[in-house]
């Protein structure tokens, strides 16, 4: 269940993938908005239904976790290299179930289409300015912010920081409402991935699929956000698209 919960917020057709409403783009705004909260919603039923596993869809926030010298990603589940390649694996193939799966749910749309960009859109994320080095920041500022808030919000109700206790389930409503604001604060240049699965895998999906009107996967793109699940790496060790955005865990919050 964990596991094919990641396909909620990881691959669905939606105007999310492709670069948002910015200032030289103002008639896309509302569209913005409302794509905004789309994902966010997702992550929320995602987070929820995926509680076994510590609510775990976002390899960067796995690595942040391991990252930050944690012992159990939840009661029973010792952080080592055998869980920690489970919930890598399971996330990346779960973002490729997704995306085939909201493939399935507007096949005859998809057959329909005719608009080459639109329909990579809904699989994965593209730039509105193509500046894979601008492009590399954007995704960085984004996940780091992830990251941090989401690790942060871990040590409500810690009994060695002697805050007050978490919210329980509606703690997935706060992870909900951060991947909104950071979609509505950091998203326009690049469409927001903030997670190397969000991107890679339904992006492959694209490339599989017997989609009449599509064109190229964009594949010269995908390392921006997906470098961090391409490049080889020693659990506990994150590589070096990651390492940017777990500068924070070495902060004592």
């Amino acid at each position: 269940m964990g596991c094919m919960a990641s396909a909620l917020p990881s691959g669905r057709p939606g105007p999310r993938g492709r670069a948002q409403a910015t200032p030289s783009n103002q008639r896309a705004q509302a569209r913005q908005r409302a794509s905004n909260r789309t994902p966010g919603l997702a992550v929320f039923a995602g987070v929820l239904v995926s509680y076994k596993s510590g609510g775990h869809l976002n390899a960067a926030v796995t690595l942040g976790i391991v990252a930050s010298g944690a012992k159990e990603f939840v009661p029973g589940i010792p952080v080592d290299a055998a869980s920690i390649s489970v919930y890598l694996v399971a996330q990346l193939i779960a973002a490729f179930i997704g995306a085939v799966l909201a493939w399935a749910a507007y096949k005859k749309q998809y057959d329909a289409a005719e608009n080459q960009g639109a329909i990579l859109a809904s699989f994965s994320t593209g730039p509105e300015i193509r500046s894979y080095g601008w492009n590399l920041v954007t995704e960085v500022l984004g996940t780091f912010v992830l990251v941090f808030v989401v690790l942060a919000a871990g040590h409500w109700g810690d009994s060695a920081t002697k805050t007050p206790v978490g919210l329980g389930w509606l703690g997935a409503l706060g992870v909900a409402l951060l991947v909104v604001s950071i979609g509505a604060s950091l998203g326009g240049p690049t469409g927001y991935a903030i997670n190397p699965g969000r991107d890679i895998m339904p992006r492959l999906a694209h490339a599989i699929l017997p989609i009449p009107g599509k064109g190229p996967s964009d594949w010269s793109y995908s390392w921006v956000s997906g470098r961090r699940a391409a490049r080889r790496r020693r659990p506990g060790r994150p590589s070096g698209g990651t390492a940017p955005a777990l500068i924070p865990l070495t902060l004592p919050i």
